[in-house]
């Protein structure tokens, strides 16, 4: 899978994207992560990619036409037309479920602003998507690009080594994942759950199956109307909520 990003700080991308697991898998060619500097495609001799806004205001606004050169230069080694996400705070809010839609892409293009923000003709003329990883506001779009990159990626096959790995954690079927345990069997008065050492694959799977669905009970419940439950699952839940009122 290709991922472009556009970007006035490429060396912060690049750095970031090319250890652990992610650069394990660009060294196998399962992934090309490529950062292009905005900045080298501005026009003037400072090479400033940024201006004062029409109207007024605080701080500065990124230029269109630098970053409409860069997309130019990306365009050249695409196949087609990319699509491209803005990372930005007024986009919709990026999930598990948007991860596993864009690992179906060949290429994707990431475009990172900064400052107050980019001149929106720039944005009309070449932005498939606009994307948040969450309601806060970051110094510039960076930190989220290197987010939704780790997380497409590792859904890409071969990325991980154990496939299992991408299937059974977090989110998917919008649970959480149960508890890991590892060695020792005891530690601090803190013992394994027997269940697990027990070599009974049946008993273990349907411990994780009921852990996972009380920890998203307690901590995200939420996630729970979108869940795909089985009736057992619903069984376990309804028990699981009802008990509070019977020991009382």
């Amino acid at each position: 899978m290709k991922f472009f990003i556009m970007t006035l700080f490429p060396d912060m991308v690049l750095d970031a994207l090319h250890t652990s697991v992610l650069g394990r898998a660009a060294e196998k060619g399962l992934l090309d992560i490529e950062a292009v500097d905005i900045r080298t495609f501005a026009t003037n001799k400072h090479k400033r990619v940024d201006d004062y806004p029409y109207g007024g205001g605080a701080g500065l606004v990124m230029q269109a036409e630098p970053i409409y050169r860069a997309y130019q230069s990306v365009q050249d080694k695409t196949q087609g037309n990319p699509r491209v996400i803005y990372l930005t705070p007024q986009g919709r809010v990026f999930s598990q479920e948007m991860a596993r839609e864009l690992a179906k892409e060949e290429e994707l293009v990431f475009l990172c602003g900064h400052y107050e923000g980019i001149d929106e003709r720039v944005l009309e003329e070449i932005v498939t998507d606009q994307v948040s990883i969450g309601d806060y506001v970051l110094t510039g779009g960076e930190l989220a690009a290197m987010v939704m990159v780790d997380a497409i990626s590792r859904l890409v096959p071969g990325v991980l080594n154990n496939e299992e790995s991408a299937e059974f954690e977090s989110f998917e079927d919008n649970l959480l994942e149960y508890p890991q345990y590892s060695r020792p069997e005891e530690w601090m008065g803190r013992r394994v759950p027997a269940v697990l050492l027990s070599g009974h694959h049946g008993k273990v799977d349907e411990w994780r199956r009921e852990q996972s669905l009380l920890r998203t009970l307690e901590r995200r419940p939420d996630l729970l109307e979108k869940a795909r439950l089985t009736d057992k699952d619903r069984d376990f839940l309804d028990k699981i909520q009802k008990k509070p009122c019977e020991d009382a």
